[in-house]
C-alpha cells in the first residue's frame, strides 16, 4: 500500500520558516516527479512547487518563488519542502504528491499525502 506522510507543520510568525518533509513507502518513487501543493480555507488546492525524479528541474508558482525550495532524497524515499520568509497568505494545508508527468496540475498526480497545517501569523 502506497503512503506518503507529511511532516514540518505548526504555527510560524511572519518572516519565519519551517521545513517540511514527506516520507513515501509502498513503492520507490525514485524514477517518478514528486510534489507540494497547498490548499487555504475556501480556495481550490493550488501548485507550490515540483521536481523530477532526478533533482535535475525544479518548478515553482509565482508566488513562493524565491522563497520555498524543494529537493530530495530518493534513498530515503523523501520530498523536502524549505520554506523562507513566510507570509501569512502562505497559511494553508500543505499536500504532498507523487507520480505525473504534468508537474503543476493536481488531476495529474497519481498519490496524495493527507496533508500538514501551516499556519503563519502576522
Amino acid at each position: 500500500q502506497v503512503q506518503l506522510v507529511e511532516s514540518g507543520g505548526g504555527l510560524v510568525q511572519a518572516g519565519g520558516s519551517l521545513r517540511l518533509s514527506c516520507a513515501a513507502s509502498g513503492r520507490s518513487f525514485s524514477s517518478a516527479a514528486m510534489g507540494w501543493f497547498r490548499q487555504a480555507p475556501g480556495k481550490e488546492r493550488e501548485f507550490v512547487a515540483a521536481i523530477t525524479w532526478s533533482g535535475s528541474s525544479l518548478y515553482y508558482a509565482d508566488s513562493v518563488k524565491g522563497r520555498f525550495t524543494i529537493s530530495r532524497d530518493n534513498a530515503k524515499n523523501t520530498v523536502y519542502l524549505q520554506m523562507n520568509t513566510l507570509k501569512p497568505e502562505d497559511t494553508a494545508v500543505y499536500y504532498c504528491a507523487a507520480d505525473s508527468v504534468i508537474y503543476t496540475m493536481v488531476a495529474a498526480y497519481a498519490y496524495w499525502g493527507q496533508g500538514t497545517q501551516v499556519t503563519v501569523s502576522s
